[in-house]
């Protein structure tokens, strides 16, 4: 290949580089808009999403007054009740509440020594296991590389090494994209 053709290769890719991630991120987020936007058929676009994300706000403020929150309440113990919907409902709640509720998880990211040579990157769980009789284990998610599953492992405590002074987004950043992205200390 001449100087000329490297050149503009090399130019190809560093462009390919830029264009991809910000168009499937776009792409993403506009599939994403126009999903939450259709699910109220309002003819004026953009209202619908509205509507949608005020309703939300709405339904979690009335979860939290003193008068409301009983029914809550009772509309869940009635879902807990139903079998595969409760199975369905309290795995859903759990995860949500993991990101967003007031028991959050993953904001402790640990690095887990699986064997002399071999550690992966992680986040605690649960740091209680007495329930099932294992009080030196810990439970430890793992997520997988470019994809958004993973696995929950239980380990020895010994095993487990807090990360300290590291941004729990960053680490899951870093283990989604397969150690691709950047690690960095918090910011204080």
């Amino acid at each position: 290949m001449s100087f000329t053709s490297k050149r503009i290769v090399n130019y190809f890719f560093k462009g390919l580089l830029f264009v991809t991630p910000l168009v499937l991120t776009v792409y993403i987020i506009y599939y994403i808009v126009q999903f939450l936007d259709n699910l109220l058929p309002v003819p004026v676009p953009g209202l619908g999403i509205l509507i949608v994300l005020g309703l939300i706000t709405f339904v979690g403020y009335l979860a939290n007054i003193f008068i409301t929150k009983p029914i809550f309440e009772l509309i869940e113990r009635w879902l807990f009740r139903i079998p595969l919907v409760n199975i369905l409902y309290t795995s859903i709640k759990d995860l949500m509440s993991a990101f967003v509720g007031d028991k959050k998880k993953f904001n402790t990211p640990v690095i887990v020594k699986l064997s002399e040579h071999v550690s992966r990157l992680g986040f605690i769980t649960q740091e209680d296991l007495s329930v099932i009789d294992e009080e030196d284990l810990v439970a430890i998610y793992l997520p997988h590389s470019y994809n958004f599953s993973g696995n929950c492992f239980l380990v020895p405590k010994t095993n487990v090494r807090v990360l300290k002074g590291i941004n729990s987004a960053d680490v899951m950043k870093f283990i989604v994209s397969g150690g691709v992205s950047e690690l960095s200390r918090a910011k204080k």
